[in-house]
């Protein structure tokens, strides 16, 4: 799901088969086997099995099998007693590794954020000419939320998050008008240009570089949650600023 204005609910994403795995030479064929798998158990909370995983990439399941006991001497998955793999310990390290343990530092400002809001925020930064989100944050105290995935990727021009990240990055010619004007007033809304109905809320987050652009996100599909909550996200945005820094 999208990284801007998100959907209804959360659950695990089944890749179809052999998507995310290109064709090539032999060598970066079996890495990008071995990537895409690690991706899928990654993304799973019940873990999966070698033959789910084989489905998903489009192997025989003695491929799959194979790429998870490498990945598992490498710690980044673990078998558990019900046969299924699961995210281990070295992933952890390895992820903390992203841009100096961000996500991780941010996430008690994000958690009271999403709570003090009752909606769903999200951290995102700019690779490439895509928005990723890093942390996707849904408020504890509300039954019904809406949610997307982490690590969701989505063209920078699209959504308020996309327009901040770009807000967060020297002028571009021909860049939209929500651009200059989000670099002028430290945050911007927009609604439905990711998914419809929705209103998203972004502020920049302010970093030196070789730090990526970073924002925060507010997605809602009520203009007054949105709209009230502005003042909070932007001194969540500052608080990370410093945090960050």
């Amino acid at each position: 799901m999208a990284s801007g204005e998100g959907s209804k609910g959360g659950g695990r994403r089944k890749a179809e088969p052999g998507s995310g795995v290109p064709n090539g030479a032999p060598g970066s064929q079996t890495l990008a086997r071995g990537l895409a798998a690690l991706q899928l158990v990654a993304t799973a909370r019940a873990g999966l099995t070698a033959q789910e995983v084989a489905d998903s990439i489009g192997v025989h399941r003695t491929i799959a099998y194979r790429l998870l006991s490498t990945l598992s001497q490498f710690r980044l998955v673990a078998k558990g007693e019900d046969g299924r793999y699961r995210a281990a310990a070295a992933l952890a390290v390895l992820g903390a590794s992203f841009d100096n343990n961000v996500r991780q530092l941010s996430l008690p400002t994000l958690r009271a954020l999403a709570d003090e809001l009752g909606s769903t925020v999200s951290l995102l930064v700019a690779e490439g000419d895509q928005q990723v989100a890093i942390a996707v944050i849904v408020p504890t105290n509300v039954f019904y939320q809406m949610s997307f995935h982490e690590g969701s990727r989505y063209p920078l021009e699209r959504g308020a998050a996309g327009i901040a990240l770009l807000a967060s990055m020297p002028p571009r010619p021909g860049e939209r008008d929500l651009v200059p004007l989000a670099r002028k007033q430290g945050w911007v809304i927009t609604h439905g240009e990711v998914e419809p109905n929705t209103y998203g809320l972004a502020v920049p987050v302010r970093r030196e570089p070789p730090s990526p652009p970073t924002c925060i996100n507010l997605i809602s599909h009520r203009e007054d949650v949105v709209i009230g909550g502005k003042d909070a996200v932007v001194k969540a945005a500052n608080e990370l600023s410093a945090i960050l820094s």
